[in-house]
């Protein structure tokens, strides 16, 4: 059985408007030393001051535990607590109240350049950053050579980090943190800094990491990453634990609190007159089996599973053309998907006055991850549009499977194509007497 690596009870972390944290951890005492040796002989002049009474909690009454090899994504929204939680974890904080618990050498990669001195090169800084890791000189000379081809800034090893471009220091900080294999990895959003390859890159070194049994605790706001690379998930809010369980449970309950989205849709005609011309829309959902949801509402689909649009309409006189269609948009309302009834050539079109339900059934991986809307309409195959209507559903796709797409340009390519989403429709109620 895996032992219990973290051990958070009851933490809290109070801070006073206007007052500088005094506690400073190892990693901060010996960038201050060389930056300035003379400045931890004085005391300084700010750090008694208390004339500020406003006080905030960035983390109230927070529990929980994480096993040993687990890989733990910590989400909520911006100023809930994330940050200061892996501070702590870190050492670069204390708490206020509440105790954390921690088994392991941890690295942590929290801000882009902690623990670096601008003064000294790529290189002294690889071997300043393992010493506060704990390590010994053999071993980060025999990872040293990994650390400078994942960083990418061989050309650049011994140059000052202080003319580093952000991007540069962030990937020699995380090549760092991560080859020099800490029993505890925490990672926050800095990641975000690096481009789209270095992202990719991390989110495969950090997977490859906890294969060997290493803990990772991952604060990122990309819910993909999260469902994909986590096993775990921990939800906070307002400085408070909200929800602690599977990854995909937490990403449901994050999503559920965000922007209200709906799979679901029924025409409203109780103060509009039906369409002419035969048929009208009713009703309809996005579905997929093992859906992110929570309590009856669906938050996410899964890219890794297919899915499938139904649409409900009725028939009012007999038809025998009649088809319905849909199209999808992104988030920019920019259209990625149009198909109908029609597109399916073994599909009898002909229909008597009744209910019907058509499903359109979409493949795994043919939408990429994102936000969409959905417009739906019907039509006469080579006639008039009978009715149309925009943004009667919106919802998302997390991609959680990556083996299932390929990257090209940061963003994860599927196969666009109606032709292999094909229909079926089934009567719902048919043969009887239907008054518009």
């Amino acid at each position: 059985m895996s032992q219990t690596v973290i051990r958070v009870e009851g933490l809290g972390k109070r801070y006073r408007i206007g007052e500088r944290e005094r506690y400073l951890a190892l990693r901060d005492v010996v960038t201050r030393a060389l930056r300035a040796p003379t400045r931890l002989l004085a005391r300084s002049s700010n750090g008694s001051n208390r004339s500020a009474t406003n006080t905030i909690w960035a983390l109230k009454d927070v529990f929980f535990e994480i096993q040993e090899g687990v890989v733990v994504g910590v989400i909520g929204r911006n100023g809930a607590g994330k940050s200061t939680l892996l501070k702590i974890l870190a050492r670069i904080t204390r708490p206020t109240e509440g105790s954390a618990e921690i088994r392991g050498r941890v690295g942590s990669l929290l801000e882009v350049g902690t623990g670096f001195h601008p003064e000294l090169t790529g290189r002294e800084n690889v071997y300043l950053n393992g010493a506060i890791l704990g390590m010994k000189k053999a071993e980060i000379q025999s990872k040293f050579d990994e650390i400078v081809a994942f960083s990418e800034v061989e050309r650049f090893l011994d140059t000052p980090l202080k003319h580093y471009s952000t991007g540069m220091q962030m990937r020699l900080a995380f090549a760092v943190a991560a080859h020099l294999e800490p029993e505890i990895l925490l990672v926050d959003e800095v990641l975000a800094v690096g481009d789209a390859n270095f992202q990719r890159k991390c989110i495969g070194k950090m997977a490859d990491v906890a294969k060997k049994g290493r803990t990772i605790l991952f604060v990122s706001h990309n819910m993909d990453a999260v469902t994909r690379l986590c096993s775990r998930g921990i939800l906070v809010a307002n400085g408070r634990l909200l929800l602690a369980g599977s990854s995909a449970e937490v990403v449901s309950g994050y999503l559920a609190r965000q922007d209200a989205l709906s799979n679901t849709f029924e025409i409203d005609y109780s103060h509009e007159a039906f369409p002419e011309g035969g048929a009208y829309l009713l009703s309809g959902e996005v579905w997929q089996e093992g859906a992110l949801t929570s309590g009856s509402d669906v938050c996410a689909l899964r890219f890794s599973a297919p899915w499938c649009i139904k649409i409900r309409y009725r028939v009012t006189r007999p038809l025998n053309s009649i088809t319905s269609g849909l199209r999808i948009a992104d988030a920019q309302d920019r259209f990625v998907f149009n198909t109908a009834e029609c597109f399916t050539e073994s599909l009898s079109l002909e229909r008597s006055p009744g209910d019907y339900e058509a499903i359109c059934h979409i493949p795994q991986g043919l939408i990429l991850p994102g936000e969409y809307s959905l417009d739906i309409g019907l039509d006469v195959v080579g006639g008039l549009c009978l009715q149309g209507l925009r943004g009667v559903a919106r919802w998302r796709i997390i991609n959680d499977d990556p083996i299932l797409g390929r990257f090209q340009d940061g963003r994860l390519v599927g196969v666009i194509g109606s032709r292999i989403a094909p229909w079926t429709t089934r009567a719902l109620r048919e043969g009887v007497q239907v008054e518009e």
